[in-house]
């Protein structure tokens, strides 16, 4: 039988949550939403919530990552009649979401229900039409094959969470936990966040516009044709001046010729993408030396350290400083 509905004075709570389990998958994303919806804390003196740990066959054994298993002792239904629905991944996401979880999850949205994803759940949730016409997140892996599997849904890869009010996604896995505690505060209001992530010791409050913190190493350049030589070289030369017209000599062509070619190959212009690179080789630096940010600005080609943290900020949705308090080893 599907959860009974919180009577309309505690609705604004949402109190019963469901969260998807299913064969193959890892348990972190599941375990965090289990600690935070599936414990009681009569300490914080609000209504809590009431957990069902929900498969698409009731009481089945599911196997996890790590070679054992789980049985949930609820299914589809107990899910589609929740008040908050929550799906931590999907099993393939290539694959085809099983058409049941389809149907549920359509009728919990028709019902009223906030829907939530962490990481690859994006998928679950797109596959149910619940993410067209909207902006949405997943784990930056799998950002661009969301896109294409779906081009309704506005994917935007570079934040932890999105909260479109009664469709929420995250990143991955630990940002799934920002998103979980940003549910509580919305529910119950920063002080009972703060106090439960304090026993969780994580920090009570990463905003969802944070960007995701990507390895974006320098990557080699595919291709041997002129654009992909001057990507190449600019890559060996990033500490020193990077013009158009260098970029264009390097590659054997007129200024209008290269910005026109290497739009058309990366999606951006060529300035665009020298900062990102600039960007990408300043992490190893913050997180591996103790060097001043303005010998890392310098390092990487920046003219200033105002112009490095301007760029940095604005790509990275944090300051250099903050990225090395984060990340440094």
């Amino acid at each position: 039988m599907p959860l009974p509905l919180a009577p309309p004075a505690s609705r604004a709570a949402r109190r019963t949550v469901a969260v998807l389990a299913f064969d193959g998958m890892s348990v972190f994303e599941l375990g965090c939403v289990v600690e935070i919806f599936g414990i009681p804390r009569p300490e914080l003196d609000v209504p809590w919530y009431e957990l069902a740990v929900c498969a698409g066959t009731p009481g089945a054994d599911l196997r996890v990552v790590g070679g054992f298993g789980l049985r949930a002792e609820h299914g589809l239904d107990v899910l589609a009649g929740a008040e908050t629905v929550i799906v931590p991944g999907v099993a393939d996401v290539r694959g085809e979401v099983p058409p049941p979880l389809v149907a549920a999850l359509r009728a919990a949205h028709g019902r009223g229900a906030r829907m939530v994803s962490i990481c690859s759940g994006a998928f679950a949730l797109a596959a149910a039409g619940l993410l067209d016409g909207r902006e949405a997140t997943t784990h930056w892996r799998y950002a661009e094959l969301l896109q294409r599997r779906f081009p309704r849904v506005r994917v935007d890869p570079d934040v932890l969470y999105v909260d479109g009010g009664d469709v929420l996604t995250s990143a991955g896995s630990a940002a799934g936990l920002d998103l979980l505690l940003h549910l509580v505060r919305s529910d119950h209001g920063p002080g009972v966040a703060n106090t439960v992530a304090r026993r969780l010791v994580v920090p009570p409050h990463r905003d969802g516009g944070q960007a995701q913190f990507v390895r974006a190493a320098v990557a080699p350049v595919e291709g041997d044709d002129g654009v992909a030589a001057a990507m190449a070289w600019a890559l060996e030369h990033l500490a020193g001046p990077l013009t158009v017209a260098a970029l264009a000599r390097a590659a054997h062509m007129s200024e209008r010729t290269f910005v026109r070619r290497f739009r058309e190959r990366t999606g951006t212009s060529p300035i665009r993408w020298v900062v990102s690179q600039r960007i990408a080789a300043s992490l190893p630096l913050l997180e591996s030396t103790s060097a001043p940010v303005e010998e890392v600005a310098a390092a990487v080609g920046f003219d200033s350290p105002a112009t490095f943290r301007h760029h940095f900020t604005r790509v990275m949705r944090t300051s250099p400083s903050a990225y090395r308090r984060t990340f440094a080893a």
